[in-house]
């Protein structure tokens, strides 16, 4: 991947983003190889240290994406997540770095194609925003 395209974490659900990410992929629907999953049980899990580690690491965007409100497999997992994601994108833009580095998403595993259209946005958000100075910062700070 060429050094100038945009690095996107993406943090799903194993039992609706992940598996709608899944049937995406086994439909050969189009989405960015540059978004990089990564599967947790539930998307509630997603601490914000994860998501601040993923920037500091070089990601250029975060995606959270959970199952729809009210559909989480653990009951209300989406909604911590939606609750903590909500706190910390004020604390991204109260330290300055842009609150859209990190978009949420409710994505079920039937919802291949609306998958992909959520990483196409991503991807495009990043590529707006432009590369992530976080981890070069952090690097000069050290």
């Amino acid at each position: 991947m060429p050094e100038s395209e945009p690095k996107v974490v993406a943090f799903l659900c194993r039992w609706c983003a992940y598996a709608g990410a899944d049937t995406a992929g086994i439909s050969r629907m189009k989405y960015p190889a540059n978004v990089r999953p990564i599967r947790v049980m539930c998307s509630g899990r997603v601490d914000t240290i994860h998501v601040l580690y993923a920037l500091r690491k070089g990601a250029d965007c975060v995606l959270v994406a959970g199952c729809h409100p009210g559909d989480c497999y653990y009951m209300k997992g989406n909604l911590y997540m939606r609750r903590r994601m909500a706190l910390l994108r004020n604390l991204l833009e109260f330290v300055g770095i842009e609150p859209e580095r990190l978009q949420v998403s409710w994505v079920s595993a039937g919802e291949a194609k609306k998958f992909s259209e959520v990483a196409e946005h991503v991807v495009d958000v990043a590529k707006q925003l432009g590369k992530s100075r976080l981890k070069a910062e952090w690097e000069e700070g050290q």
